[in-house]
């Protein structure tokens, strides 16, 4: 979604884009042999990589969220969460057939879809409504 996301207008933050500092740090965790070691590593990086991405969330305008699968993944779940609280907008992107809503109008968990179009925001279903939402939001900037 990071080419579309750009090509609509809007500067993407990307989550997953490659950070050697944190692949280093994961191999430098990897590399303990003893299990206390590597616990007290692993939430010691758990907690860089959290507020990383809670300070790419503070920085930005809005969030794009992928919404697809199963169940809206948990950490997607809680980083709309903290957008919405900090007065950001929410786009989320629902290109799965799948109905996961809790009743027949819902299309994701209704916590989910209440904290979307608290923000402003809106479910989007095609990369077609993606492009022509964040269009929209980058000309009302």
């Amino acid at each position: 979604l990071i080419p579309a996301i750009a090509k609509s207008g809007v500067t993407p933050i990307n989550p997953w884009a490659p950070n050697p500092r944190i692949d280093a740090q994961i191999q430098a965790v990897q590399a303990f042999s003893d299990l206390p070691s590597r616990r007290e590593a692993w939430t010691r990086l758990i907690d860089d990589i959290g507020g990383t991405n809670a300070k790419s969330i503070q920085r930005a305008d809005g969030v794009v969220a992928v919404l697809d699968g199963v169940d809206v993944d948990s950490g997607t779940a809680a980083e709309l969460g903290y957008a919405a609280a900090l007065g950001k907008w929410i786009v989320g992107y629902r290109g799965d057939f799948r109905r996961t809503g809790d009743d027949e109008t819902a299309t994701v968990n209704l916590q989910v879809e209440y904290f979307i179009r608290r923000s402003g925001g809106v479910i989007v279903r095609s990369l077609a409504e993606l492009d022509h939402e964040l269009r929209r939001r980058a000309r009302a900037r």
